[in-house]
């Protein structure tokens, strides 16, 4: 009944639906005012027959004739009562079965269609909704935001301007609004003013539109916004956005984070207040060949291995777990922590040749800027040439040439970046650069959440994604619980101690058995305890910082906290 009235509704609030209604009512008016002419003229052509019917025998007679039924039980026996019955039966078949059909569909049926259509793609929201997240585009990045709001109960809502995307969209599951961006009453239909966040992932120009037009109607509610260009920031940032987010330049920096340049240092990939997470390949490095009881690593730097990477798969840190060359451990600590490690394990001498970094686009051109921070050297392969910016940090010609890639220093690099924006392609190259070095550091973008696995399976020792970075960042300026991307899928996040909790040892709580997510520091009143006892009880009003993947995050969640309001 709901659906029949919205459709209703819809229908009558379009103007030219209306216009076609009232036309189909003019055309069965004429209609009527035909069989209602016809039926009187047939008792005057009978009664100068002699003969004498009912009124209700003239219009049966005109019906059936005009529909071309003509059962023949009435006939006229005079040549004018013969005429007139073929003047009355080709207007019928004229009228009634050509042009009547015809108006119908188009005047009444097919607008009906359309509104039926149309109540699947509303164009507002229910009154009560607030603390809801509105996207204006439907793209790699907020497809992954979509599923980190459902994951933390946010509702949300995709604003489309077009019908047969809104419908689209609809039928893939996905909450939707119809609105064109510009109109200040499309905000006001989705109650903007009661939103927690807006997010414009568009080029910067209709970015900047969706801002200034969001302003207008609400002073308070969060924006944030995707930019290109370096230029486009301030614009952005003047047009009302509270957060501009470079996501290539961003890729770029997550990318050289992962570089490990070769030797045994452990690499800073990511810091929470005073938690720092870091990375260290085992490979040249005097833990080769031991389990993690054997290490003592705890014991003598303080720093807790919370996993490994063993070619694109992260395992959770076992006692049992043995340490190969290929080995990546997944460390958490103090910056003291971290520096001791070093100091005690990093022995051999860094490999001090340049990176290769494949495809030079924004991504491509920011790690380079990142590796040059680190004060490690590089080399951009790009095939386009008006995108060579430095002769002597770039090599022209496409990667899947070997003398490009040999020119490019593929035979001694420590590590190869693939940047470009088409998965196919970083799929294809990252399989080449495997057979070419086998031993090489190979760490991917990807566009697609969906494509990680295969540039994992391709050969790349880490994936990051275009699509979970934006989402992971845009999560964390939703005052949400903080949350740092280690790469794909793998995440430490922060959250208060849940009232389940409190007074347990997380050795009592079984954390790690129940979810698999590991904690690696409490916070309670601004002092950062790393790597806390896991026989002491849990404090309340702390916040826990946790390292998991997706699922066991998920899991966590559910087990020991209450759905977000």
């Amino acid at each position: 009944m709901k659906f029949l009235v919205s459709q209703l509704s819809y229908f009558w609030q379009d103007r030219h639906s209306r216009a076609n209604v009232y036309a189909l009512l003019r055309y069965l008016l004429l209609l009527a005012a035909m069989v209602t002419l016809y039926s009187i003229l047939f008792h005057f052509i009978m009664a100068y027959e002699g003969r004498e019917e009912s009124w209700v025998t003239g219009f049966y007679w005109t019906l059936t004739v005009m529909s071309t039924l003509g059962f023949g039980d009435i006939t006229f026996e005079s040549d004018l009562g013969r005429i007139f019955s073929s003047i009355v039966l080709l207007s019928g078949i004229i009228f009634m079965l050509v042009i009547l059909p015809f108006t119908f569909i188009n005047l009444f049926y097919a607008p009906w269609l359309r509104a039926q259509e149309a109540a699947r793609a509303p164009k507002s929201l229910p009154d009560t909704v607030k603390g809801h997240v509105i996207l204006t585009q439907y793209d790699a990045v907020t497809m992954a935001l979509i599923e980190r709001l459902k994951q933390f109960h946010y509702r949300y809502v995709v604003l489309t301007p077009e019908l047969e995307q809104a419908l689209r969209l609809h039928d893939l599951g996905v909450k939707v609004v119809r609105g064109d961006l510009d109109n200040p009453e499309t905000y006001r239909r989705v109650h903007v003013e009661q939103a927690a966040l807006v997010v414009t992932t568009a080029n910067d120009r209709l970015n900047t539109n969706v801002a200034f037009t969001v302003r207008e109607v609400s002073e308070t509610v969060p924006i944030i916004a995707t930019a290109n260009a370096t230029a486009s920031v301030d614009i952005l940032e003047l047009a009302g956005c509270n957060h501009v987010l470079q996501l290539g330049e961003m890729m770029g920096q997550a990318l050289v984070r992962r570089v490990t340049g070769g030797d045994a240092r452990a690499h800073v990939i990511g810091r929470l207040n005073g938690l720092v997470i870091a990375e260290a390949t085992a490979r040249n490095s005097p833990l080769v060949g031991q389990t993690l009881a054997e290490s003592r690593l705890r014991d003598r730097v303080g720093v807790t291995v919370l996993g490994v990477w063993e070619r694109g798969q992260f395992q959770l840190a076992r006692p049992t777990t043995r340490i190969e060359p290929g080995t990546v451990l997944v460390l958490a600590g103090s910056e003291q922590q971290i520096e001791q490690y070093n100091l005690l394990l990093c022995t051999e001498p860094p490999n001090n040749e340049p990176v290769v970094i494949i495809g030079g686009g924004r991504v491509g051109r920011a790690a380079g800027r990142a590796l040059a921070a680190r004060g490690m050297d590089y080399r951009i392969v790009e095939l386009v040439p008006e995108r060579v910016r430095d002769p002597a940090k770039y090599v022209l010609g496409d990667a899947a040439d070997l003398e490009v890639l040999v020119a490019a220093g593929i035979r001694k690099t420590p590590a190869v970046l693939v940047t470009t924006h088409d998965d196919d392609t970083n799929i294809y190259l990252t399989i080449y650069c495997r057979r070419l070095r086998p031993d090489v550091q190979i760490i991917s973008r990807a566009r697609l959440e969906r494509n990680v696995a295969t540039l994992h399976r391709a050969g790349a020792d880490f994936v990051l994604s275009y699509a979970s970075m934006g989402a992971s960042t845009i999560m964390n300026l939703l005052n949400r619980d903080s949350i740092l991307m280690v790469t794909e899928g793998l995440d430490v996040f922060e959250v208060e101690v849940p009232e389940s909790l409190i007074g347990k040892s997380i050795a009592e709580a079984k954390i790690r058995q129940l979810t698999d997510c590991t904690v690696v520091a409490l916070e309670q009143d601004g002092i950062m305890t790393v790597n806390p006892d896991p026989h002491l009880p849990l404090p309340a009003h702390a916040k826990m910082v946790l390292i998991g993947t997706v699922a066991s995050e998920n899991c966590f969640l559910k087990r020991f906290t209450r759905p977000h309001e």
